[in-house]
This record gives structure tokens, C-alpha cells and sequence, in this order.
């Protein structure tokens, strides 16, 4: 039985149209996803189902019915869930606050918290989600946070549930997790649309998949009768490549040059203990490693952004330990962060604003305390061209574009600066097959131009194919550091896990 059927389904918003008569059908008890490149229109449609949206044109329909789906109660009542990409949470509430919060159960008036709690890990138990009722949300994990919206969704009585992205900001281990927790949504009698642009996990989980590219309907497929590189040319209009080609070059002097650092996390305790670290001139260097080893304090100790208990950070020989963030960037870094709305944008800031967030003071940019607005439009103009970001026009907000072309308007930014250092912290989190092959090629130009480039990511796979060398982070130190040409990812992984490798070679 078809569950959900979207039909001509069209959505304008200024200087765009984000669905151009869409259609999907999606049958019940499996795993549909919606496959397609950053701005394609994906989580607009499926706004559109949840009700966060209303369409210009088109119908819908839920298990045959046509309905009109006024708001996200609505589609409550029809037994529509969604987990969004960025998480719904209030922070210092418990789970259990967290998830009935507007539909609180009451005994005499007052809040039956003891049955909530007991309904809670009810659901949690019968779908393999291993939740603490009792837990903040601001004590837990990201992959945790997640089961929460999730349960949020069935506590409400969700059998149709929209993931949206849901794997951009997992490990993963998180990731595997999921993914065993959907196949325990689906045999309970689920239905799931998976929204991604991961072509592995769709091979790995999914039933059958909607393209869509550029606001229209492609095509749909039968996953078991298609395979990745058919998916990848669909989605993106041409041929993509997933080898990442570089030529060997013998890198130069020390551009960055780390010793003895030490830095604690945000409780105090030691997140890096007496870390050292070069990135010579011409490489590219990865660090390899289980998030939650003292990878982002170490990047947030090099940019500024934490301050270091001790040791010494060096760049081109000079001293910048603990500098403010400002006078690290000037001193010749680049930082494309792990978390685009916390460290790399202002959301509520044009895209043009944001392409000068650190040189909107210089010439070009300024004259005196002038902004010189012809300039930075020129610039932001030819990023937006240069790097496909997609929106309707440079005076967009930032938090109006999608994730994928967030990130690729920080990575335009950052790159073009030309810095001496590019710190590119998860740099394809949440990009598309082309987006992410286009990204590789100008992390490969920064090196092949002198550039020193530290990479940090959580695909294991990423930082091999870019890596001249790959440091093994584990519990604060270097663990090892690895050769990419001759290592296997099983002997990389079994120094993440703290194990020996003989893939070993000396930094």
C-alpha cells in the first residue's frame, strides 16, 4: 500500500523555485530515500509534508486519503513524524521534559512525571534506542540527542517518520547505530523517508530511492537494481569521480609546529595531553580518530578559540599560543570549522557579509571606518559563482540556504584567503557527491600551491584518499602516525581503538 503520495507538488520562494512539480510515492514498511544535491529541494518537500510548508500547486495524500496538511499538528494527527538535521532541543530540560513538552500527561493538574518516564523508556526499550529518561540533554552525545527526537516522534504516535540528514553529524560508530535502530523502526511496522545524499548508507539501507536535481523529479529506482555510480550521475547531471587524484611532491619547511600542548575540555579535565605536531609546507596532513579524542580542542587550542593549559604552538616560527582568534587568522590561518553555525557563519548576516567576516575592516573592503559596499558584492559575487553556492542572490540571510551550500560558502571564504595554514575541520560534513569532489580538488590545489593544509574528519575514508600523512589521535596524544599509500583501513582503525599497527611510519 502506498502511504504517502505527493503529487505535482510546486514550492516558489523569492528568486527561486525549490520543488518544480514534484512527485513521490512512498510504500508502507520501507525505507524510501530522497537522494540529491545540497539545494535540491529535498528537506523543502518534505517541510511540505510535515506542514512546515504549504505548496503552490500539487496534492497530497496519506495511505489514499488527499489531505491538507495545515501544521506540523496536523501532521501529528496523520501520524507523520519528522527528525530534523539540526536538533529541537531545550538544552537544560531531561528527555523525558524534552519529549513530552506539549503533550505533558496529568494526575490532578500537575505533570505525571513518573508516568512519562515509564511511557519514555517504554519506547526506548521496544526500538533499541537506549535512552536515559532521567539524562540533560546537555550531558549527552549528539548520536544520543538524536534518539531523543526520534523518540520524540513515537511518543507522539509516528508510524510515517522524515529523517532529515540524519548521519551529517554522526560518528561512525553513531552511524552503524542508526542504522540498526531503523531496521528496528521498519520491522515494528514503520515507515521511513531517509533524507541524505550518502550514497553507501542508501545502498545499505534502503529499499528505494527518489532523485531529484535541481527542484525536479529524476527518476525513482529500486535500490537492489542500481548502484552507486548510476545514483552519484543521476543525482549531480554528469559523470563524478570518487578517486581523489595527486601527484607526490616532497613537501617544504614547517608551517605549523606543535609541542608538548596540553589543553583541557569544557569541564576542565585534559582533552590533549602533551600533543606534538607538524604540517610541513606543501602536504596535506590528517588526523585520524574516534571523535571525542581532543581533536576539536586541539583545533580550537591552534585558531584561538580555547586556551591551552601548556606547550607551544608555532606558525612560520612565530610564536601564536593563545592568541585571540582574530590575530591568529591575520597571522596567516584559515579555519573551516567543525560546526558552521556556531564558529563559521552569522546566520542572520547576508551571504555577501559573511564572505568578508575577517577582512571587512581592509582594503578592499573598507576605506577609514567605510564599508566599501561595491567591493564586498563584487567579491561575495564572484564566490558564489567560483564555488556554486546556490542562493537567489548575495542579500540572501546565511540561515536561508541549505546545509550543503552553508558549508561551501565557508569553505569559499576561508580558501580564498590564501592562508598559509588551512585548517579544514569536517569539511564535506553534509555536502553531495559533486560538492564533496570539487572540495577535495581545492584542499589538493592549497597543497600543490605551498600550502600547508591540516585536515580533520571523521570519514576515515576522506582522510586517506587527501592525506600525504595521517596522525592517529587516541585519548588526547598521537597514538601513531600512518602512511595513506600503503595502509588499510583496518590498520588505521586499530590505532584509533588504541591497538598497534604495523602500518606505523615516523612523522
Amino acid at each position: 500500500m502506498n502511504v504517502v503520495e505527493m503529487k505535482g507538488i510546486t514550492k516558489r520562494f523569492p528568486g527561486i523555485v525549490a520543488n518544480d512539480n514534484i512527485h513521490l510515492t512512498v510504500k508502507e514498511g520501507e525505507i524510501h530515500a530522497l537522494l540529491g544535491e545540497n539545494g535540491a529541494g529535498k528537506s523543502t518537500l518534505m517541510n511540505i509534508l510535515f506542514g512546515l510548508y504549504q505548496p503552490d500547486e500539487g496534492e497530497i495524500r496519506i495511505k489514499g486519503e488527499k489531505v491538507h496538511v495545515t501544521g506540523p499538528s496536523m501532521a501529528g494527527k496523520l501520524g507523520i513524524g519528522m527528525v530534523h538535521q539540526h536538533f529541537m532541543l531545550v538544552d537544560p530540560f531531561t528527555v523525558t521534559e524534552n519529549i513530552i513538552l506539549g503533550s505533558e500527561p496529568t494526575i490532578q493538574g500537575r505533570i505525571d512525571r513518573e508516568k512519562a518516564e515509564r511511557e519514555v523508556q517504554e519506547i526506548s526499550d521496544r526500538y533499541g534506542l537506549r535512552v536515559d529518561p532521567r539524562a540533560r540533554i546537555r550531558d549527552i552525545s549528539v548520536g544520543m540527542q538524536q534518539r531523543v527526537e526520534i523518540l520524540k516522534t513515537l511518543y507522539r504516535g509516528a508510524d510515517i517518520l522524515i529523517f532529515d540528514e540524519p548521519t551529517a553529524v554522526l560518528s561512525p560508530q553513531e552511524i552503524d547505530e542508526l542504522i540498526e535502530i531503523m531496521g528496528n523502526l521498519v520491522r515494528e511496522g514503520k515507515t521511513i523517508i531517509f533524507i541524505t545524499h550518502k550514497l553507501k548508507e542508501i545502498m545499505r539501507v534502503c529499499d528505494s530511492v527518489t532523485i531529484i536535481r535541481r527542484g525536479k523529479t529524476i527518476d525513482t529506482l529500486q535500490v537492489k537494481e542500481t548502484d552507486e555510480n548510476r545514483l552519484a550521475s543521476m543525482m549531480v547531471g554528469r559523470e563524478v569521480s570518487f578517486d581523489v587524484e595527486k601527484e607526490q611532491r616532497e613537501p617544504g619547511e614547517t608551517v605549523l609546529s606543535i609541542r608538548d600542548l596540553r589543553v583541557a575540555d569544557s569541564r576542565g579535565a585534559d582533552a590533549v595531553k602533551g600533543l606534538d605536531l607538524e604540517v610541513r609546507a606543501g602536504e596535506i596532513v590528517g588526523i585520524a580518530g574516534v571523535d571525542g579524542n581532543g581533536q576539536t580542542e586541539l583545533l580550537e587550542a591552534i585558531t584561538g578559540l580555547r586556551k591551552t593549559k601548556s606547550g607551544r604552538v608555532r606558525l612560520n616560527g612565530k610564536d601564536i599560543t593563545n592568541l585571540k582568534p582574530r590575530s591568529v587568522t591575520r597571522s596567516g590561518v584559515g579555519h573551516i570549522p567543525e560546526d558552521r553555525h556556531r564558529r563559521g557563519l552569522v546566520l542572520d548576516f547576508s551571504i555577501g557579509e559573511n564572505m568578508v567576516l575577517q577582512t571587512y575592516n581592509l582594503p578592499p573592503f573598507a576605506k577609514g571606518f567605510r564599508l566599501q559596499y561595491s567591493e564586498i558584492q563584487e567579491h561575495a559575487e564572484k564566490l558564489v559563482k567560483e564555488y556554486d553556492v546556490r542562493t537567489p542572490d548575495i542579500h540572501t540571510p546565511a540561515r536561508a540556504l541549505s546545509g550543503g551550500n552553508q558549508q561551501k560558502a565557508v569553505i569559499a571564504r576561508e580558501v580564498e584567503r590564501d592562508p598559509d595554514l588551512l585548517i579544514a575541520a569536517q569539511p564535506t560534513r553534509g555536502l553531495d557527491v559533486g560538492a564533496i569532489e570539487f572540495i577535495h580538488r581545492r584542499l589538493i590545489e592549497q597543497r600543490d600551491k605551498g600550502k600547508a593544509v591540516l585536515l580533520m574528519s571523521l570519514e576515515l575514508d576522506e582522510v586517506l584518499k587527501l592525506s600525504d600523512r595521517i596522525a592517529v589521535i587516541y585519548e588526547g596524544k598521537i597514538a601513531g602516525w600512518v602512511d595513506p599509500s600503503t595502509a588499510a583501513e583496518e590498520e588505521v582503525g586499530l590505532l584509533m581503538a588504541g591497538g598497534k599497527s604495523g602500518a606505523e611510519v615516523k612523522s
